[in-house]
């Protein structure tokens, strides 16, 4: 295990970092590489609060330092964006993980254990992590349960008033069912969903026959195509590692979460005779207003975004719009809604759940996953109306307001008891 230097990564064309929220260099930054397979892993803690930092664990070819850098640096954003003084929930601080392996690779899983029994120390005491790209939340336990670690997100549990309880309560949302996909899930679908249909209500723009494109059908993209479909909205797309099917009057979005694999790719025997299969990059030029890029990061490149017509870009997946990209779509009008905004329900989930915020109930947690968001989304849309920003831009402000107010009060590390 080697740690980076103690400078941020520099960005490149090929990787770019967000715009940084303060002058400081993450905490740690480290890379792992496996003795058997060679491939590589990665490890940031861009910040700590009370001694914790929330992250996901993603998998995929060509995962970067780079990359989780810049992914840390946006959870520690997702997080304080959602800070509330009057939840029991108070913000972690932000951390990210990543291992350069394909997750369909045999090897994939025995890289994934090994990863995890390497970065132990600080699974158990720093950094609470989860499902990421490439990777389930079942599959994450089990392998951590390998490693030898009671839980992956077993270093937020000191700041627990009744541990007991609360992984009781966790537990019994993870079980949670919601017509055939886990309440899991769902919720960050469902914060992605409810940020589109902010933005069209601000713009006063009716909900019915609105056209949507998604790019990724696994679990944030199949989610979010349920939800806005739900919600009268036509899904005329959707994208996965085989190409993309698309149908004008809209997709059967049901049938093809009921047909798609554990990595999201659709079973073409599914489709009705009226659908049909396109390339892999179709889904940017299908009439949408709404694209969701669900899939993977820098999807959306200077060269490609000329080629998009829709109104509004919404990221669910992390960084699918590279800096440069998403200043020549604004200069054409294009609206983008940024990652750390639109996708940052799920990591809210877990916590309002664990800490107690709310219940072990679908019902409460669409409600309440429903109600923050939109109230976010609108926050960050005034702001940056008001001052003439992009909507990320305003989001960064937001966030860089409200890091030293969260350092100040909670501190980085964990107080003593006394």
């Amino acid at each position: 295990m080697t740690t980076s230097p103690t400078t941020s990564p520099t960005a490149s064309p090929a990787s770019p970092l967000p715009p940084p929220i303060s002058p400081f260099t993450p905490l740690v930054s480290l890379t792992w590489t496996d003795e058997e397979t060679g491939h590589q892993g990665h490890l940031v803690i861009d910040r700590l609060v009370r001694g914790v930092s929330s992250g996901g664990l993603r998998m995929r070819a060509g995962c970067t330092l780079e990359e989780v850098t810049g992914l840390a640096r946006g959870m520690s954003m997702k997080e304080v964006l959602h800070y509330d003084p009057r939840n029991r929930y108070i913000p972690l601080g932000g951390a990210k993980g990543g291992i350069d392996c394909d997750p369909r690779d045999p090897a994939a899983y025995g890289v994934l254990v090994r990863y995890l029994r390497a970065v132990r120390p600080y699974v158990e005491q720093f950094w609470t992590t989860g499902e990421d790209l490439g990777l389930t939340q079942d599959l994450v336990d089990r392998a951590a349960a390998e490693a030898g670690l009671d839980s992956s997100i077993q270093a937020v549990y000191p700041l627990l008033d009744d541990e007991e309880a609360a992984r009781r309560r966790l537990a019994d949302a993870f079980a949670i069912d919601v017509d055939g996909i886990g309440l899991d899930e769902l919720v960050g679908g469902c914060g992605v969903a409810e940020s589109v249909l902010t933005a069209l209500d601000r713009a006063g723009v009716a909900h019915r026959g609105i056209r949507v494109a998604v790019q990724g059908f696994g679990t944030m993209g199949g989610a979010t195509a349920r939800f806005l479909d739900r919600a009268g909205l036509r899904v005329v797309a959707v994208a996965d590692v085989k190409g993309t099917v698309a149908n004008p009057a809209g997709l059967d979005v049901e049938a093809l979460l009921a047909a798609r694999d554990g990595h999201g790719a659709v079973d073409r025997a599914a489709l009705r005779p009226e659908d049909r299969e396109l390339p892999a990059d179709a889904w940017l030029t299908t009439g949408a207003e709404v694209l969701v890029p669900a899939a993977v990061s820098y999807a959306i490149d200077t060269t490609n975004q000329a080629r998009i017509t829709a109104r509004w870009v919404v990221e669910a997946a992390n960084m699918p719009v590279l800096p440069e990209a998403e200043a020549l779509l604004a200069a054409r009008g294009i609206t983008v809604l940024p990652d750390v905004v639109v996708n940052s329900g799920t990591n809210a989930w877990w916590w309002w759940t664990l800490f107690g915020d709310i219940g072990a109930d679908a019902d409460e947690a669409f409600a309440h996953t429903r109600r923050s968001m939109r109230t976010l989304v609108d926050l960050v849309l005034t702001r940056a109306e008001a001052e003439n920003r992009t909507p990320r831009a305003a989001a960064h402000a937001l966030a860089a307001d409200r890091l030293p107010l969260i350092a100040e009060r909670f501190g980085s590390f964990r107080r003593p008891a006394r």
